[in-house]
């Protein structure tokens, strides 16, 4: 299945999304130091962080390996 590679105006802006999201979520929890919802706002942060790298990388992905 090709869908990032023919959708990539969709990609860009689902990347941007959650790379601006995530960074957020890093920034919003680190300043509630102390506090255990923050350690979660921060975890939330890398896994949209995550996902973007994911969502990077879905073009490049190799169809023989599935």
């Amino acid at each position: 299945m090709n869908f990032w590679k023919e959708h990539t105006a969709l990609r860009m802006v689902l990347m941007l999304v959650t790379f601006v999201l995530g960074i957020f979520l890093l920034i919003y929890g680190w300043k509630q130091t102390g506090q255990l919802g923050g350690l979660g706002l921060m975890l939330a942060g890398v896994v949209l962080l995550l996902a973007t790298l994911a969502l990077y990388n879905k073009p490049f992905e190799d169809q023989k390996k599935r």
